[in-house]
């Protein structure tokens, strides 16, 4: 890093899961310059600055202390990476107090409150970033640029897997919201992202094979159908555990042939013997997968924070349609019936 390198001061609240991932971006970005970790656990906090070796400078505090982080003139940025309920009021008084806000999905419980975080973000003209992740995975992005080519040429078919690995806890179940809202919106985003429209109508089915599942009232096996103004019909299969690995596939069929994104995997080496082929298992888990993707997502904020890209990639219509479409696949669930897009805007992204 040269000394005219300026960083952007950030405060991280919340060092769970998720909170782990971004602090270890925040760690290896030379633009980045990490001066709180707010975490009502502060052993955990503090435990966890330990493990990453964070700098003794950085302050690690509860909640109840954070006003420290918005009176700091020099924290130009926040990441909120709390449960759910704590969303709106965090986004919020980063916003009032001149702070760009970067946001884990999803940025609040109801379209209101979404309009809300960004009517603040335009009355005090501070970017607001809802993590929308799988859109800055390389590969995701090349399909779709090469469907944007061409290549498939009309697009009439999308299948996309998401099968969860490892299986979640049962004290994160019980504040994840919901298979919805936690897994099945990034899968939702993704599709109408790639092919560029918005669902005209969406349909769901679902089961609860684990009984702590169930006893959360959610499910661990969903499958969406969601029809396109286009004609194109897409499918979504979501899984909270898949014990082979974490399962992320794709494709993208139409009339000129197929675009496919694979599972990753350590190497692409196969052995073949007299008792047939064996290859490495898939990544693991979400951490290995789409680690690339976490940090370039990071890095567009930081990016957009120093003025060296001029504003953010997921726009707020885009997140308020996504969040609409999301709770209309649970609702196609609970009522066993279809549910058609026409109380919002269909149609082109």
């Amino acid at each position: 890093m040269t000394s005219d390198t300026r960083r952007v001061g950030l405060a991280i609240f919340g060092v769970g899961r998720m909170g782990q991932v971004h602090l270890g971006s925040i760690l290896r970005m030379t633009t980045a310059h990490l001066k709180y970790i707010v975490e009502d656990n502060l052993q955990l906090g503090q435990e966890i600055a330990r493990k990453n070796l964070v700098n003794d400078e950085v302050k690690v505090i509860r909640s109840q202390d954070d006003d420290q982080v918005f009176q700091d003139a020099s924290i130009e940025g926040i990441i909120i990476c709390t449960p759910t309920h704590l969303h709106e009021g965090l986004v919020r008084r980063g916003l009032k107090s001149a702070k760009a806000v970067f946001c884990e999905k999803p940025l609040a419980g109801s379209t209101e409150i979404i309009e809300a975080c960004y009517k603040d973000a335009e009355k005090y003209d501070k970017p607001l970033l809802c993590a929308f992740n799988r859109r800055f995975d390389p590969g995701l992005c090349l399909m779709k640029q090469r469907l944007v080519q061409g290549e498939v040429g009309e697009v009439q078919c999308i299948k996309r897997c998401n099968r969860d690995n490892p299986p979640p806890t049962v004290e994160f179940l019980k504040m994840s919201g919901g298979i919805f809202q936690d897994q099945g919106i990034h899968d939702i985003d993704a599709v109408c992202w790639t092919i560029g429209e918005y669902p005209v109508s969406v349909f769901t089915q679902a089961h609860a094979f684990r009984k702590e599942i169930a006893d959360c009232d959610d499910v661990d096996q969903v499958i969406i159908v969601m029809k396109f103004p286009s004609g194109c019909i897409a499918s979504i299969d979501l899984s909270r555990h898949a014990v082979y690995g974490y399962d992320q596939r794709m494709e993208i069929f139409g009339s000129k042939g197929m675009l496919e994104q694979q599972n990753k995997a350590p190497t692409s080496i196969v052995h073949h013997n007299e008792s047939g082929a064996c290859k490495n298992p898939i990544e693991a888990s979400f951490l290995q997968r789409y680690g690339e993707a976490y940090e370039l997502e990071l890095q567009h904020f930081i990016n957009v924070v120093l003025g060296i890209e001029k504003e953010i990639l997921v726009k707020k219509e885009e997140v308020i349609q996504i969040c609409q479409i999301t709770s209309a696949c649970e609702e196609s669930y609970r009522t066993g019936k279809p549910i058609f897009m026409s109380s919002f805007q269909t149609g082109a992204i």
